[in-house]
């Protein structure tokens, strides 16, 4: 993703989210690896897990889609924290329809690319 449009963090964060999104909800594992930056952090409460290659997010996708089979649409209530020229941090609350309705919320890391906007680093929070 670039940003010819504009630099503004919200939209920014607002144009990412939204191909996350449909990524997410094609359940299309080599377009949301396409979102993330190599290396990239991975922070869940007790452990670090570094991103050290594109095929291993695309597995990771992959073997998770099942614990949101029935969910047909989300949406992402999100904020910028912080910004720079080349970082956009975003608190995104995920909600999503389906089995199991329910709400996902991250702080993600965005970093400029020379291949567009990616997540570097991924933290999830309390709801």
């Amino acid at each position: 993703m670039t940003t010819d449009r504009t630099d503004a963090p919200d939209d920014v964060a607002t144009e990412f989210f939204d191909r996350y999104r449909r990524a997410l909800l094609d359940r299309d594992e080599a377009a949301v690896a396409d979102l993330y930056a190599v290396p990239a952090l991975i922070l869940f409460p007790g452990q670090s897990l570094p991103v050290t290659s594109r095929a291993q997010t695309e597995r990771f996708f992959a073997a998770s889609w099942s614990q949101y089979d029935g969910v047909a649409d989300m949406t992402a209530d999100l904020r910028v924290v912080a910004a720079t020229a080349h970082s956009v941090w975003a608190d995104v609350a995920w909600r999503h329809d389906g089995p199991g309705e329910g709400t996902e919320r991250f702080v993600y890391q965005l970093v400029r690319t020379d291949d567009g906007w990616r997540i570097a680093v991924l933290t999830p929070m309390d709801v």
